[in-house]
């Protein structure tokens, strides 16, 4: 991938998962799929983690997997920017529970590249970035309701 700094919009991880009774309908995929199609994101890495019943992780990339396995997720066959490696797959195995199988997706917002290049030639910086989870959101209306 080569890509410029005036060109990027921000960058996030996601990581999913899925236990092992998870009913795995791929419904999630097609939407996903649509966000890249319509270049409002762009995938940069995609790894698979699974963290064994004995407690062990196994990391695997796309291309390491049947399409029986990761589905449509199959088209990500090979997208690496080189920032995910085994220290994240490990990472992301501990955090999960045995049994379960994970998905860490890097990828642009391609959305916000024209502002965030914009900034940046104007001399700014993202100096700070949180995400606000949707409980957090959710909490804060019940909060702002309740005053009100």
């Amino acid at each position: 991938m080569e890509a410029h700094e005036d060109e990027l919009g921000p960058i996030d991880i996601v990581v999913i998962e899925y236990p092992p009774d998870a009913p795995m309908t791929g419904e999630a995929v097609p939407i996903f799929l649509d966000l890249v199609d319509r270049g409002i994101i762009r995938v940069l890495d995609v790894l698979f983690v699974k963290q064994n019943e004995d407690g062990t992780v196994s990391g695997f990339e796309a291309a390491d997997l049947d399409g029986d396995t990761i589905g449509d997720l199959k088209v990500f066959e090979g997208a690496s920017s080189g920032l995910l490696g085994e220290d994240d797959a490990a990472t992301v195995g501990e955090a999960l529970a045995p049994g379960s199988a994970g998905v860490m997706i890097v990828y642009e917002n391609r959305w916000a590249a024209p502002f965030a290049a914009a900034v940046r030639r104007n001399g700014g910086a993202v100096v700070a970035n949180h995400r606000i989870t949707v409980q957090e959101l959710m909490d804060a209306i019940d909060t702002a309701d309740a005053v009100s």
